[in-house]
């Protein structure tokens, strides 16, 4: 029996120690570790209607699956926010999700990711407020225009904001945009994800879109300037179009692999304004020329008029006979 005690306390020991391991590497500063207070995880298990580190917000609805952030229905928005801000200089977030819905060829309008100085601001760029401070990852699933800025949709782009630019819905945000790719990842049967990383003022934003577990690359910006201390959110919008947008976990991962930098520098950078000095500068909005008519249209105008014409015609010939008859009478 004292042989049986001992083993178990040796086996207690060595997974005590693993667990302490394991819970240091999870907390710690340095190195590509997920970091609990900017990560949501499944089951999605909260004390009546709050989330751990997370508040929500609109018509967000939370399961122990994923979290909707619109049902697929008209004029609905939603918004999930950390409360906890990033002070780590260097980032990497992995965002599982799906969109889906009945329309098979019109719906909308898609799903924002932000790192911002205000969370918890409603307003009307994707479910959330324009004339932001930070970064925005736009996943845009509805086209606004047919300019010479437009591309395919579903659209994937980023914008950086030191909160003076609107974001510009009738262009599809293209006249601020850092950089952006097609994406395909409606109405599939799988879970799709983005990935964001953010190091050494480069931003990289991959997809998974496939279920191939490989990253393809949509873009890599350099240059681009985002202060420490911001807040991570997401948020989605429905207007006359409508979608399911369902969020399925967001890691965080800290990337600062150099411990050494001197706290006076990582708190400098929490006083920068966001910039991007690679992209071209906002351009002026314009409205679209309006378009000529089309062939078709002109046909029923030209038929309008012809029966118009014909009816005026008929009613004057018939008005005339009818009054030199009576002359004739009299």
């Amino acid at each position: 029996m004292m042989h049986i005690n001992s083993g178990y306390l040796v086996l207690a020991y060595i997974v005590a120690v693993i667990a302490v391991n394991l819970v240091a590497c999870d907390n710690s500063n340095s190195g590509d570790y997920m970091k609990r207070e900017h990560s949501l995880v499944r089951p999605f298990q909260g004390v009546g209607v709050i989330l751990p580190h997370w508040d929500f917000l609109g018509n967000t609805m939370v399961t122990s699956n994923y979290i909707r952030l619109t049902p697929d229905l008209q004029s609905k928005s939603g918004a999930l926010w950390n409360y906890a801000p990033v002070m780590s200089r260097n980032w990497e977030v992995h965002v599982s999700f799906k969109v889906h819905g009945k329309g098979a060829e019109l719906f909308g309008d898609g799903f924002a990711l932000w790192y911002t100085k205000d969370r918890m601001q409603t307003g009307s760029v994707f479910g959330s407020k324009d004339h932001f401070s930070g970064l925005a990852v736009i996943l845009d699933t509805y086209s606004n225009h047919n300019g010479p800025h437009n591309h395919q949709h579903p659209y994937l782009s980023a914008m950086v904001n030191n909160g003076s630019w609107s974001y510009d819905h009738d262009r599809d945000g293209t006249h601020t945009q850092l950089a952006g790719c097609e994406v395909r990842f409606r109405n599939v049967d799988y879970e799709t994800l983005i990935s964001i990383r953010y190091e050494n003022d480069i931003l990289s934003v991959s997809t998974d879109l496939e279920n191939k577990n490989e990253w393809k690359n949509c873009f890599v910006v350099t240059n681009v300037e985002l202060p420490t201390g911001y807040y991570f959110g997401l948020s989605a919008t429905t207007g006359d179009l409508s979608d399911n947008h369902d969020i399925h976990s967001f890691k965080f991962f800290d990337i600062d692999t150099n411990s050494d930098v001197p706290y006076q520098d990582t708190m400098a950078r929490a006083n920068i304004i966001p910039n991007a000095k690679t992209f071209e500068p906002p351009r002026e909005h314009k409205e679209d020329p309006k378009p000529g008519m089309s062939n078709a249209k002109i046909f029923f105008i030209l038929l309008f008029v012809v029966v118009v014409a014909a009816g005026v015609a008929i009613f004057a010939i018939s008005f005339f006979k009818e009054r030199n008859a009576r002359k004739h009478f009299y």
